[in-house]
């Protein structure tokens, strides 16, 4: 273990990255409860979308440990399980199966990212004013979610067309048990967030679940067996493989533009939070040297261990989508376990573990009510939301590009919406100071691309 691993090297010891491996674990073992029960929406089955959460996150996982040999864990991607039901199945009209087709060709598109030069490019292409707004935007997104998930904000229909277009949004009255029991949650989920209680996300769902019970809102009478998970797994595996899914998506040669932005969205929303990741906790803690920060941005192949780290989070993505998830990616959490002292990838492989073993918990999980999540989310979604602080808002060059791909994300309940506006009056910002040389040929692509998308939409 110690030749494989290189403890000492990397100062650290088997206990000291056990103990790391279970604080990540329970800092982020929120996942197998929430992204369930928001994939679930758009028509797939729970338990098939449990234990491929499950699976993804210890293929991902364990290559993270094995291959590059840090102390990073992976599931899915909290946002980008919203974007993949509430924008892209919801707001666009794909399916679940089309949808999961995206997610597994963003994977692909990021493994070519890793291993080639075009991560640079990509990199430099957006300003870090722009990546900041987007990865706190996705925060804001993540916390909207969940107020939305248990009716919290309302919208009163318009009195002349008693349709929702056009509809006055408020706080709803706080008399259900629905609400009640959120904002228990939400104020568990803030003291455990507060006084730094390992654990705490997960521990505020349990307690809040279990409070659940006798108001009616947990309950074991419609949870799944372990059996039944199991037996609903095949419904989601390798369902892009057939007519439900890649023919599906590319039947209809009007929507190929729309595929591609949307891909598109997928690719850079997940390449930028787990580059954030990276980058945020690594260099920080001497786990990715300067050397190594350095080839990734000369796009050197496997030459050092943050390459092996990305390639290790582009592949989880693919894998994700043929068990049945949206993307996986590299989790923020991680930073739990590295503050515990966990250097290198046996932290990882003890985070695989603790994933196998929870795939046994299904009839427990499955009758958690999303009351008892939601509060997460909107702290989950604060916590994203930080990256906002290092943009300049006192420019209003930048803090009208930043309002539209960070708040108008939410607004416009659109992840990629939200960076197509950002992008859009990037450019607009940008020949108004008459500086639209400085802005890199691929914003202006996607831009387009945008513009067209939208056209597309309105004409069609």
């Amino acid at each position: 273990m110690e030749k494989f691993f290189h403890l000492k090297e990397n100062g650290t010891t088997v206990s000291t990255e056990i103990t790391a491996g279970l604080t990540t674990f329970f800092a982020m073992s929120y996942i197998i409860i929430v992204n369930p029960s928001i994939l679930s929406q758009t028509g797939m089955p729970w338990g098939g979308v449990f234990l491929a959460t499950i699976i993804a996150a210890i293929i991902g996982t364990l290559v993270m440990g094995l291959f590059a040999n840090v102390p990073y864990a992976q599931a899915a991607g909290m946002g980008l399980n919203a974007f993949f039901t509430y924008t892209v199945c919801f707001g666009l009209k794909f399916t679940w199966q089309e949808t999961l087709c995206m997610v597994f060709l963003c994977g692909l598109i990021n493994i070519v990212i890793t291993v080639t030069k075009i991560r640079k490019m990509i990199i430099e292409a957006i300003p870090p004013m722009l990546q900041n707004a987007i990865g706190g935007g996705i925060g804001i997104f993540v916390a909207y979610v969940g107020m939305l998930n248990v009716d919290l904000i309302t919208f009163t229909p318009d009195k002349a067309t008693t349709e929702a277009v056009g509809a006055t949004p408020g706080l709803a009255t706080l008399n259900t048990p629905t609400l009640w029991l959120f904002l228990i949650g939400l104020l568990l989920a803030i003291v455990f967030t507060v006084l730094k209680v390992k654990g705490g996300m997960l521990l505020s769902i349990a307690v809040t679940a279990v409070i659940g019970i006798p108001m009616g809102l947990t309950s074991m009478s419609e949870s799944l067996s372990i059996g039944d998970t199991f037996a609903q797994l095949p419904q989601t595996f390798g369902v892009i493989f057939t007519a439900d899914g890649f023919p599906a998506l590319f039947s209809d040669p009007a929507k190929l533009p729309l595929v591609l932005v949307t891909i598109f969205a997928f690719s850079m929303s997940d390449t930028f939070d787990t580059l954030g990741t990276f980058i945020g906790t690594g260099r920080r803690t001497g786990i990715f040297s300067d050397e190594d920060m350095q080839h990734m941005e000369d796009g050197k192949g496997f030459s050092s261990k943050l390459d092996r780290a990305l390639f290790a989070d582009s592949i989880a993505t693919s894998i994700g989508a043929i068990c049945g998830t949206s993307n996986t990616t590299t989790y923020v959490e991680s930073s739990a376990g590295i503050a515990a002292g966990g250097r290198t990838g046996l932290t990882s492989v003890v985070v695989a573990i603790c994933f196998a073993l929870s795939a046994f918990l299904s009839p427990i999980i499955s009758a958690i009510p999303s009351a008892a999540t939601a509060g997460v989310l909107v702290i989950v979604g604060c916590m994203m939301a930080a990256s906002l602080r290092e943009i300049d808002w006192s420019d209003i060059t930048e803090a009208i590009p930043a309002f539209f791909a960070a708040v108008f994300m939410a607004l416009a309940y659109s992840i990629s919406y939200g960076i197509a506006g950002g992008f859009i009056t990037y450019c607009i910002v940008k020949i108004c100071k008459k500086d639209a040389k400085s802005v890199h040929p691929i914003i202006w692509i996607v831009s387009a691309l945008f513009i067209l998308n939208f056209i597309l939409l309105a004409v069609l």
